[in-house]
């Protein structure tokens, strides 16, 4: 498992690719709960959540406001989000044919369908429990495009579903892999790789994802398998940011509206120095935080991986220093190029 990082190169530098596998080889794992992986069920059926619950907290870019998430049961299949100030337009499909753009100054995932009003921002905090918590068909009542930034990562959603409960459906649940190991390679360096499960016959949805950064976040690298215990653990862990960043938004940022009502605190973001955190991070393992690897692998990723909507996504993924572009870029070809296959039991 995890042998061969780079596959068949869909996009970027082949040379490139094999440099950064080296450096991605060279940097230790500093968490491996591989040990703790346990089978997918191809023949489960499909879920959603048992009654509706809701969610609130500030707004991600205008921190003023208060927003609210209403989760619901749905027979839609897949994640649906329903902006409710826009009765006359469609719920979006969480599908990678929906993503509008991954960010500019402020990188998130952007979902809209239809009138260019019909947008969901920083969407991936929320699908990303699509895979992490493996409910198939739900939902998501907004009451605008600015989704509740909540202090703890994904963990309110995560608590929020966990007392809604899980209902089961008549229809069975969709999988789906790559019919070969393939990459995406970014011109800094980084690369994306997905494979099919190395053991057809105990299909699971393993990561290995790795971050490098030059502030006091460093280089952190983590292994697990995707399971809901697991995913809970990793979904409280905030996004990041280094003290430079912060340094504009609070100077340059102002002339921008988006950037100057923003909803980050120090309580909902990692600020991290050139040298030292500007505030306590979290994900504490071995002495060492690795709550940037968690954020990345668990809220950004597996978001990234939700986006494709022929069915969950099981096999081995590969990140190194990847983002939401790369990740972005990575689905869209798996769909252009017609890769994903169903795993049948």
């Amino acid at each position: 498992m995890f042998e061969t990082p780079v596959g068949r190169i869909l996009s970027g530098d082949p040379a490139l690719a094999a440099k950064s596998a080296k450096a991605w080889a060279a940097q230790p794992v500093d968490w491996d709960r591989m040990d703790e992986a346990v089978p997918l069920d191809l023949c489960r059926p499909r879920t959603t959540i048992a009654r509706t619950v809701s969610a609130s907290a500030p707004g991600t870019f205008f921190g003023k406001q208060r927003r609210t998430l209403t989760l619901c049961p749905t027979d839609r299949p897949g994640w649906w989000f329903d902006r409710t100030d826009l009765p006359a337009s469609l719920p979006v499909e969480t599908s990678i044919r929906n993503v509008w753009t991954t960010g500019s100054v402020v990188s998130n995932i952007v979902l809209r369908s239809g009138s260019p009003h019909n947008y969901v921002r920083m969407a991936e905090h929320i699908i990303a429990l699509r895979m992490g918590l493996g409910v198939d068909n739900l939902l998501i009542r907004l009451d605008s495009g600015d989704p509740p930034l909540f202090q703890h990562g994904a963990q309110d959603l995560v608590d929020a579903i966990r007392s809604a409960g899980i209902a089961t459906q008549r229809q069975f649940a969709r999988y789906v892999t790559v019919r070969e190991p393939v990459t995406v390679v970014h011109p800094r360096g980084g690369f994306l790789t997905l494979a099919p499960p190395s053991d057809p016959a105990r299909p699971v949805l393993a990561i290995d994802a790795a971050v490098d950064f030059p502030t006091a976040i460093g280089r952190q690298r983590i292994r697990f398998p995707v399971t809901p215990d697991i995913f809970a653990y990793g979904a409280s862990a905030r996004t990041n940011a280094s003290a430079a960043t912060i340094l504009w938004c609070k100077t340059v940022g102002w002339l921008f509206a988006d950037i100057r009502n923003l909803g980050y605190n120090f309580q909902n973001l990692l600020v991290a120095g050139k040298w030292r955190y500007w505030n306590r991070p979290t994900h504490i393992h071995g002495g060492k935080s690795l709550e940037a690897a968690w954020h990345r692998a668990v809220l950004d990723l597996l978001a990234a991986i939700a986006l494709i909507d022929d069915g969950l996504f099981a096999g081995e993924i590969v990140s190194y220093k990847s983002g939401h572009g790369l990740d972005a870029d990575m689905v869209r070809l798996l769909c252009r190029e017609n890769l994903l296959v169903p795993l049948e039991p």
